[in-house]
């Protein structure tokens, strides 16, 4: 999770906003994944991207976002200095760096670059298995699937690319993908 404030606010101040959303987001079982909070001329912009296992909906947002305004209307914590509250959930390109980036991107088209000996080279698949030390990408070749074990101490960065395609069962099944998730990412969105 990364927190941080603009020039106007103090470590303090970042950190007694971070005790204040915490709890809420722990209690509606959402991870913090980024707090941001700095001034943009009149207005404070308050950022927090939040993550859960199995996604967050528009309405669920909504609702952590009231929860999330009434809290600070009811501190003290800007003074009398108006904010702006953006709630939101990880984007495309979204860097992957703890287990449970890759666990949530598992099915998803990434880009991960790797430095080997000290050579650098990218590689692109679908996020298959995980565990401790490696993870799968899953490869399809016009139908001719494989798999690739890349160990995480290879991995420089890694990210969620934008995916056009609409993969097939077979390739999301292989990405261990069960019968309800692979259902909802084969329906085009209305």
């Amino acid at each position: 999770m990364t927190t941080s404030s603009g020039p106007a606010a103090t470590g303090d101040a970042a950190e007694k906003l971070e005790r204040l959303v915490g709890p809420i987001l722990s209690e509606a079982g959402y991870d913090l994944e980024e707090l941001t909070a700095g001034p943009t001329g009149e207005v404070r912009a308050v950022r927090v991207i939040v993550d859960r296992d199995g996604g967050i909906g528009l309405d669920e947002l909504a609702q952590v976002s009231r929860q999330l305004s009434e809290a600070l209307d009811e501190t003290d914590l800007f003074g009398e200095q108006a904010y702006d509250l953006e709630v939101s959930t990880p984007g495309i390109g979204r860097p992957l760096s703890l287990p449970r980036h890759w666990r949530r991107a598992r099915g998803r088209k990434v880009a991960v670059r790797l430095l080997v000996d000290g050579a650098k080279s990218t590689v692109q698949g679908r996020v298959a298995e995980i565990d401790d030390d490696t993870v799968a990408l899953l490869h399809n070749d016009k139908g001719r699937m494989r798999t690739q074990s890349i160990p995480f101490a290879d991995i420089e960065s890694a990210k969620i690319e934008v995916d056009f395609t609409r993969p097939g069962e077979a390739e999301l099944r292989r990405c261990g993908l069960d019968d309800d998730e692979i259902a909802r990412r084969r329906t085009p969105a209305s």
